[in-house]
């Protein structure tokens, strides 16, 4: 039996981190694989996301060695000396140990196939992964401009065998910067762990958007449009479901612009949660600066709702399909996103054909089966299984 372990900084809240658990539930559930997922970071009891019985799960930092960085710029900010002496040196600890930790296991890891999720992890796997072993960097983020970045990526997976993305625009990028590399870039989409069985039937009056309240998501943004769209329909409510930085923002624009019943910033919540909120929701609304992938779009889709995106975020671009199931706006234009927002709630059909249509594009496009199958081509048919 074939031995693939999937390396991870943690398994907290995130797009990255849900991705990570559900291929290796995947792999570990519809095919003849040992899987096992090496987080270096142990931030809760449990991953956030669930995990099949059949994945091992192993932490290489105990849960008292966690990052401090919001300790450590809290201490810098207010000019506590002692405490920011303290934090630095935590710091350089706990940075010391994930590397060492990390590259101890590599070292004496016998797995057939490693899958490295970040630029960090994909330097310690060329470094000390044993050579017989297939490497494959899994790369969620979009380099958004940021060509250091970029370049980062391209020097960390040059000596992978295989580099994935999660979307056709970066394999396109990915390929053409590592031409003459060792390495192979590959397109390989996201996929959802589960379709729910009902479709929402889009009647109630409300509007949703997950994820992490932090700048680059937009959700002040989000706000006021949403502050907009209420001068005409005061009796459509906002569920926004998510933690951050941001909160205190957004809780601050909802008092003093008085949508405290109108707007639930609903927190962290598990899958079934949002599975019942988005249930009974109409309308999925995502303001994103930049989003790599767009997961929640995904899982939006998959309950038949209509999808709303600024065009900024490249995972919109990715998934949705202007006009056909949902809507791209551009260059940020809050008064076309309120309008393309009014359009839906005056036409009740419409809202039901565009949410057919991704829920459709879901089922083929992005279905637990194809992609499987696409990670089975690579880890079955490697080019060291040709050597």
């Amino acid at each position: 039996m074939k031995k693939i372990v999937i390396l991870a900084l943690h398994l907290g809240y995130g797009g990255v981190e849900k991705s990570i658990v559900t291929l290796a539930n995947l792999l570990a559930a519809n095919a003849n694989f040992e899987v096992e997922i090496v987080s270096i970071y142990h931030l809760y009891e449990n991953s956030a996301f669930p995990t099949d019985s059949h994945v091992k799960t192993t932490y290489l930092l105990s849960s008292d060695l966690s990052p401090n960085k919001q300790e450590w710029m809290s201490s810098l900010k207010h000019l506590h000396l002692l405490r920011f002496a303290k934090e630095s040196l935590k710091s350089v600890r706990i940075l010391h140990k994930r590397k060492s930790e990390m590259a101890a296991y590599l070292k004496s890891c016998r797995a057939d196939i490693i899958i490295s999720t970040r630029v960090l992890l994909n330097d310690l796997l060329c470094l000390y992964g044993k050579k017989e072993i297939v490497k494959i960097g899994w790369e969620h983020n979009h380099y958004h401009e940021d060509l250091k970045y970029a370049m980062d990526v391209v020097r960390s997976a040059k000596n992978l065998d295989y580099l994935v993305l999660v979307s056709k625009d970066l394999q396109r990028f990915y390929a053409k910067k590592m031409e003459g590399n060792h390495c192979q870039c590959v397109y390989i989409p996201n996929t959802l762990d589960h379709l729910p069985d009902q479709l929402s039937p889009l009647t109630e009056k409300r509007l949703v958007s997950v994820g992490r309240l932090s700048p680059e998501k937009g959700y002040l943004d989000l706000l006021k449009v949403y502050s907009l769209l209420m001068k005409q329909y005061p009796d459509w409510m906002l569920d926004i479901v998510g933690d951050g930085s941001e909160r205190k923002v957004l809780e601050t624009y909802i008092t003093s612009h008085h949508l405290t019943d109108k707007v639930t910033l609903h927190g962290f919540q598990d899958s079934d949660y949002i599975d019942k909120l988005m249930h009974h929701s109409s309308i999925y609304v995502m303001t994103s600066f930049t989003e790599s992938f767009g997961i929640v779009l995904l899982e939006a889709m998959s309950h038949g709702l209509p999808c709303i995106a600024f065009d900024s975020a490249e995972g919109a671009r990715e998934i949705i399909t202007s006009g056909r199931d949902g809507y791209l706006i551009r260059r940020r234009n809050y008064d076309m996103m309120v309008q393309k927002i009014v359009d839906l709630i005056n036409d009740p059909k419409k809202r039901k054909e565009l949410g057919e249509n991704g829920r459709h594009k879901i089922s083929e496009v992005y279905s637990k089966e194809s992609v499987l199958d696409q990670w089975l081509k690579i880890i079955e048919n490697n080019k060291k299984n040709q050597e």
